[in-house]
């Protein structure tokens, strides 16, 4: 397809049958979106009613198929300078509405194109908000989607669906992660070290950083405690990324923790934060993943309008003082919608973590702070 073509209307309405598949057996028929073929992951949604190049180019996605809440998806085009990560990492894309041309100054080719280009497989023209409440209702669940040569009779699709492997038990950071170390220089004036540990980092996250003149060294996933140290840190940051954290080796962490070096984390870090300290987590039924999840930082008592794309979290007692290995451990933020664990911080010593983005690609500027939260850690520290 082209973005300048009018005709792009009628060709949508002519694209090749496509059917999704849910592992409980309940079906969608539609048309092809992207690449002609077959897919496989964990159907989850997102409630984002803008940022789908964010969404698509977290590494967070990797191995599920978004749904997209939104009726109209792809209205403002693709770009080059919006991708979180070198690729698209969706395993499957699903819109109700694709937008036959799209509209923007900055817009360089359509959607589908770029889900053409890098081989990802949807389906559109089916009823999103169904399907949402069917995930609402039976929990986020394994999902093929079949198009062109790929469909056959429902009963053979729906056997490879279940066939497909599940997230429970998914290790998959290192997947996503940099295989080698590679520098983000301070804007401006250096003022301190950060080793970010990459589990499946977005590229504006470094940035945040580096504006407050920060130079990070993001290191691989399996970046051992030496490899941490190397760089001499002021801090250690642990990124957001895609799988079950039970998976995770946690020494390094503990190494930090340990020798108490100022420690943010998010997302994914969040979780292995957790874990650390001896809390556990589980899977939440149908996950956080949108723009605009409210969550209350409980040391300031102010609410949040956050970006989030999770599907497990931290088991940490809401009404009370923990004590860890490390110090004592308070739960620091929690989500508005439904009470679960949103962020942690120790009493004893320079360690934080959010379960959610703080960098604002895409979504809110509301969690910026906890950037400015790190930094005074760090100086601190230092002090």
């Amino acid at each position: 397809m082209t973005i300048s073509n009018p005709g792009n209307a009628s060709k949508r309405k002519s694209a090749p049958p496509a059917v999704l598949v849910l592992e409980d057996g309940r079906s969608f028929r539609g048309r092809a979106y992207g690449t002609l073929g077959e897919t496989f992951g964990e159907a989850v949604f997102n409630t984002g009613m803008t940022g789908y190049q964010e969404t698509l180019t977290d590494p967070s996605y990797h191995r599920q198929v978004v749904v997209m809440t939104a009726p109209h998806v792809g209205n403002t085009g693709v770009n080059d300078e919006d991708d979180e990560s070198k690729k698209i990492w969706v395993a499957g894309y699903v819109v109700r509405d694709p937008a036959r041309i799209p509209s923007n100054w900055r817009s360089q080719r359509s959607l589908e194109d770029e889900l053409v280009s890098q081989g990802v497989v949807g389906i559109s023209g089916i009823d999103t908000r169904a399907l949402t409440r069917h995930l609402r209702e039976r929990g986020a669940m394994r999902v093929g989607i079949f198009s062109g040569n790929a469909i056959a009779d429902e009963g053979t699709l729906l056997a490879r669906v279940r066939q497909a492997p599940e997230m429970d038990g998914a290790d998959l950071s290192a997947e996503v992660a940099t295989t080698e170390t590679y520098v983000v220089p301070a804007v401006g004036e250096k003022k301190f070290t950060v080793a970010a540990i990459d589990l499946g980092i977005k590229g504006m996250t470094p940035h945040r950083m580096a504006e407050r003149g920060i130079e990070v060294h993001v290191l691989p996933a399996g970046a051992t405690a030496d490899d941490v140290y190397a760089v001499a840190p002021d801090g250690v940051f642990l990124s957001n990324g895609p799988g079950d954290p039970a998976t995770a080796d946690l020494t390094v962490i503990k190494a930090v923790l340990e020798r108490k070096t100022p420690l943010f984390g998010i997302c994914f870090g969040n979780q292995l934060l957790g874990r650390s300290l001896g809390f556990g987590t589980y899977k939440l039924k149908y996950g956080h993943r949108g723009i605009n999840q409210p969550v209350q930082d409980r040391t300031t008592g102010k609410v949040e309008v956050t970006a989030h794309n999770h599907g497990f979290a931290v088991d940490a007692p809401l009404d009370r003082v923990s004590d860890t290995p490390y110090g004592r451990a308070e739960v620091s933020h929690v989500c508005l919608n439904d009470n679960v664990v949103e962020g942690l911080q120790l009493l004893d010593q320079p360690a934080f973590s959010v379960q959610y983005h703080p960098e604002a690609a895409a979504g809110p500027h509301d969690a910026a702070y906890l950037f400015d939260r790190f930094v005074e850690l760090m100086e601190g520290q230092r002090a």
